[in-house]
């Protein structure tokens, strides 16, 4: 119970309001004192009445009017005169005396605490106004004995009270936070756990009904987190059967197309003028459908194998994906470029890391032809204090903002038309089983930069 939020929330209210009650109790314990002493400073006037109106008491009489004050000696100051109306026997020397006329209210608490603490029985001295403007001062003496152990009853009587209502304003509140809060949030939670386990049944996704607005706002937000995710993974579901269809297909075409680039090797042979133009059109565009087919197959593989990590020459690897890219780039106007010490040791996989550049180059090179234009593709390279830095910048025409939206997301993030955007989602993870970071570092009409930022770690 107590580790729950009602428990916890029951004992801290006994707590706080068991303080409240104690820094109450000095200013009530001080108040108590000081209408006990007033008390028997009235019960002195009135004793020394009787003195004042026959003026002659027996002693006996004298005895029983000091007793039923409690006091042993009451002295009166009228008229300027001081006079001791009522006397008997002290028991002991005056040990301390209280002007209640001059009293405030820190010292009143402080010697009601004081009393509270000594336990030891003392004759006190008490001065005051008497009442009615019966003269200008009453002093008595007095034991403050019984004057502590009534203290003693109220302050017990106080903290039994004290006690009482802590555990009943408690209860109260601890019934009214399972009411208000408690059964809410286990209503959510019984939500959140039926719905996990079946996500993809929309009848679960949780329907805001709290009357509180801070519980209405959490269970708003889950429902549309939980609309999200179904839909998510509704999503996910469809990408993946298609997916594996997709691959299927890509398989079974591949075998087909490898087919046809062995017949059109044959057909580039012929004499005839039309089938020689026709021929290279042909092989290019069996060629790409062989390399998509290629791409998706590899995409739809689990995962890429753990990088198997060496150091090699970062610009003797650059400088092979130039030269198989020079290759196909035929008689366009683009040029490709690399800027990368001579000397710039790289720890990691080489051919994942051929990968990476040969995409993001062969991409830049793709969307440069696309447009008719002259171009150049630079690929550069510096070290940081914590991470090598490669760089592939293009001036090709840049990417749209559809593309700049889903850039890492396969089938979705094609910058140019046909493109499937395999081969940045391909990089990006090949990136991230190095430990790195692949960005978009800008992007605009005057073309755009990929950046892979490989960290050193315990490499440098």
């Amino acid at each position: 119970m107590f580790n729950s939020l009602s428990g916890r929330f029951l004992i801290l209210t006994i707590i706080f309001v068991m303080l409240a009650e104690i820094l109450i109790f000095l200013p009530s314990v001080a108040r108590f004192r000081e209408d006990y002493l007033t008390d028997r400073l009235q019960r002195a006037q009135i004793a020394s009445l009787a003195l004042l109106a026959d003026g002659i008491v027996d002693m006996d009489l004298e005895e029983e009017l000091l007793a039923n004050a409690e006091v042993y000696n009451v002295a009166l100051q009228r008229n300027a005169t001081r006079e001791l109306v009522l006397s008997s026997e002290v028991p002991g020397p005056v040990s301390e005396s209280f002007d209640l006329r001059e009293a405030g209210p820190v010292t009143l608490m402080r010697d009601a605490m004081e009393r509270l603490i000594d336990s030891e029985p003392t004759v006190i001295r008490v001065l005051g106004y008497p009442s009615r403007d019966a003269g200008q001062l009453i002093e008595v003496t007095m034991d403050s004995g019984p004057m502590r152990h009534a203290m003693v009853e109220y302050g017990l009587r106080i903290l039994t009270l004290s006690a009482v209502i802590s555990i009943i304003t408690a209860l109260l509140l601890f019934l009214a936070v399972r009411r208000l809060l408690v059964k809410p949030i286990k209503g959510v939670v019984a939500h959140m756990q039926s719905y996990a386990e079946a996500p993809e049944d929309v009848r679960r996704i949780i329907r805001p009904s709290a009357g509180v607005r801070e519980l209405r706002e959490a269970e708003e937000a889950l429902q549309s987190m939980q609309t999200q995710l179904s839909a998510a993974l509704r999503q996910k579901e469809r990408l993946a059967q298609l997916g594996g269809a997709v691959a299927r297909v890509s398989h079974d075409l591949r075998n087909i197309l490898t087919s046809a680039q062995l017949f059109t090797d044959r057909i580039e042979m012929s004499e005839d003028p039309s089938v020689k133009r026709m021929a290279p059109k042909l092989v290019g565009s069996i060629a790409r459908a062989v390399s998509l087919c290629e791409n998706t197959l590899a995409f739809g593989r689990a995962e890429e194998p753990a990088p198997v990590l060496s150091q090699f020459n970062l610009a003797e690897l650059v400088s092979e994906v130039l030269e198989a890219e020079r290759l196909a780039i035929g008689d366009h106007d683009l040029s490709l470029s690399e800027d990368i010490p001579g000397s710039m040791q790289v720890r990691g996989d080489v051919e994942q890391i051929y990968r990476m550049i040969g995409n993001l180059v062969r991409n830049a090179r793709q969307a440069i032809i696309g447009t008719g234009q002259p171009g150049e593709i630079n690929v550069a390279a510096r070290e940081e204090d914590d991470a090598w830095v490669i760089e592939v910048i293009d001036t090709g025409p840049g990417l749209p903002k559809r593309a700049r939206e889903h850039l890492f997301q396969p089938f979705q993030g094609g910058a140019r038309k046909g493109g499937t955007g395999l081969g940045l989602a391909i990089v990006q993870e090949l990136v991230r089983n190095h430990g790195g970071v692949l960005r978009l570092a800008r992007t605009g009409e005057d073309g755009s930069c990929f950046e892979i930022r490989l960290p050193m770690g315990q490499f440098a």
